[in-house]
C-alpha cells in the first residue's frame, strides 16, 4: 500500500450544496486546478490555497484532507 493524501473536496461541496465553479470562483483558482485536487493528481498545495478552500467551504483542513497508508507500527513490524 502506498501512502497518500486524499482530498475530500467532493464531500464538502455536497455538504455545502456548492458547485465546483462556485468554489473555484471563491478560492480564485481554475476549475482545472480544483479537478486536479479532487482527483488526487496534485503533488503539492500551497497553505494559502488550503486556507482559502477552508474559508470558502467553512471547514477545517482535516475536513478536506485524509491520510491513507500504513501506520508507523505496521510499517516497522519485524
Amino acid at each position: 500500500m502506498e501512502d497518500e493524501i486524499i482530498f475530500n473536496i467532493d464531500v464538502m461541496l455536497a455538504k455545502r450544496k456548492m458547485s465546483v465553479t462556485e468554489l473555484a470562483e471563491r478560492v480564485g483558482i481554475t476549475i482545472a486546478n480544483i479537478s486536479i485536487l479532487k482527483n488526487g493528481r496534485a503533488k503539492a498545495i500551497k497553505i494559502s490555497t488550503l486556507a482559502k478552500l477552508c474559508a470558502a467551504l467553512d471547514c477545517q483542513p482535516g475536513d478536506l484532507l485524509e491520510y491513507r497508508g500504513l501506520s508507523y507500527d505496521e510499517r516497522n513490524k519485524s
